[in-house]
């Protein structure tokens, strides 16, 4: 599907049916699968054969889903998983052991920031924040000896910072470690990250890419550019046998595809976060309108925008494709069409007056969820993000009397209209 546009990736990449096959992605919900030589089954364990035998490593309306994913982004492989803050951690875990180090910009949505502050320091794995707006002097100062992988989001939940990806990529590959990007709020109709260094993307499907908030989701995918083996044996997990499957060599024996079949075959194995097969159904069904309601999110936020900073009551907004915001000019480079439809504004009566104005709102709800077709608002100090104190909450970009509004696909003169009558 490499050579269709992008449009028609969304409708059509992952799954190609035959003859009297079904013309809709089916739904695999099985457990397992059927086979009638022991000798096969035993071929399939050690990864000598590829096919599905058990639904928690690989199923067939996951990898079509993954498939049409992998294609949307430029990607050479994908894998599903069951939600966004999966995918995160085994993009990384996938190449990190005990003792290892890794560098993450700071502004991050806050479970992302927790899995890498706290979380795998567990498990021995350290993380340095950095400020995404850092001099390359200053990030260069954030490598170790031990640092294996450099991590962002294109745009920053909630602080819409818009991540610099030429100065993270060269950062990255002058120490030889990739270059891990979460692609969720832009999705690859807006921000294709491969084309600017990053060497692995992540998303959390939950987003933009189901659209409906029906299903829990995320993927990975492998861009296929970095070189593992050139690395002088700093991935040992990619590099050297894996004795859990006699000795074999991911790099060798899978090539460029070594990264998700590890992620796979270890992974998805141990820890076992696979997504659901009637959630891959509903993911799929949502990307086949990604390119067309990505657009219509966009503009309506920007039109909310634009009204938000021409409202007395408001102190100020955030909106990365807003002319004058800090980020527009790096948005225009790298996401030309458009970024998200999330914005970010404070009212001049602070954290107090954010709160009583979500609670006046009529149509658009106060839920945990963003980026999806109806409108919501969230106050991530008191929320997403209440777990971290006052600095951690700088770092991360998340004033107090900041309110994350994920502007929907509605008609935005109705949108407007409950903002206003619940400011004033």
């Amino acid at each position: 599907m490499s050579s269709y546009k992008i449009e028609t990736k969304c409708i059509q990449s992952g799954y190609e049916p035959g003859n009297g096959e079904p013309r809709v992605l089916p739904i695999y919900q099985s457990t397992t699968f059927k086979y009638t030589s022991s000798e096969q089954m035993g071929r399939l364990f050690d990864l000598e054969e590829a096919g599905y035998f058990y639904t928690r490593l690989q199923n067939p309306t996951n990898d079509a889903v993954a498939a049409k994913i992998c294609d949307l982004e430029g990607g050479i492989a994908g894998m599903l998983t069951s939600s966004g803050q999966a995918a995160n951690f085994y993009a990384v875990m996938n190449i990190v052991e005990a003792g290892d180090h890794i560098v993450c910009a700071s502004a991050l949505y806050g479970g992302t920031y927790n899995l890498f502050a706290h979380t795998i320091r567990k498990m021995g794995v350290e993380a340095t924040f950095v400020d995404p707006d850092c001099t390359p002097e200053e990030l260069e100062a954030a490598f170790r000896d031990n640092t294996k992988a450099v991590f962002g989001e294109t745009i920053a939940n909630p602080a819409l910072v818009v991540l610099d990806f030429e100065k993270f990529a060269d950062a990255a590959h002058a120490h030889g470690v990739p270059f891990i990007v979460d692609n969720t709020f832009a999705t690859p109709i807006n921000c294709r990250p491969f084309e600017w260094g990053a060497d692995i993307v992540t998303h959390s499907t939950t987003k933009y890419m189901d659209g409906h908030a029906s299903c829990v989701g995320g993927a990975i995918v492998d861009s296929g550019n970095f070189d593992w083996e050139a690395q002088q044996g700093k991935f040992p997990g990619l590099t050297t046998p894996d004795e859990t499957y006699h000795g074999i060599v991911y790099t060798q024996k899978f090539g460029k595809l070594a990264f998700i079949q590890k992620a796979t075959a270890q992974l998805m194995r141990d820890l076992g976060s696979i997504q659901a097969p009637q959630n891959a159904f509903l993911l799929n069904i949502g990307l086949e309108t990604l390119h067309l309601r990505m657009p219509r999110h966009c503009e309506n936020a920007l039109t909310v925008a634009k009204y938000l900073q021409n409202n007395e009551k408001v102190a100020w907004v955030s909106c990365p494709s807003l002319p004058g915001d800090k980020y527009y000019d790096l948005a225009q480079k790298y996401m030309p069409g458009g970024t998200c439809g999330v914005l970010t504004f404070g009212l001049k009566g602070g954290r107090n007056a954010a709160v009583e104005m979500m609670d006046k709102l009529k149509m658009v709800a106060i839920v945990t969820h963003v980026a999806d077709a109806r409108s919501c608002v969230l106050h991530p100090a008191s929320h997403t993000h209440r777990q971290m104190n006052e600095q951690e909450l700088m770092e991360a970009g998340v004033q107090p009397d900041l309110i994350r509004f994920s502007v929907g696909i509605e008609n935005v003169e109705d949108i407007i209209a409950d903002i206003e009558q619940a400011l004033q």
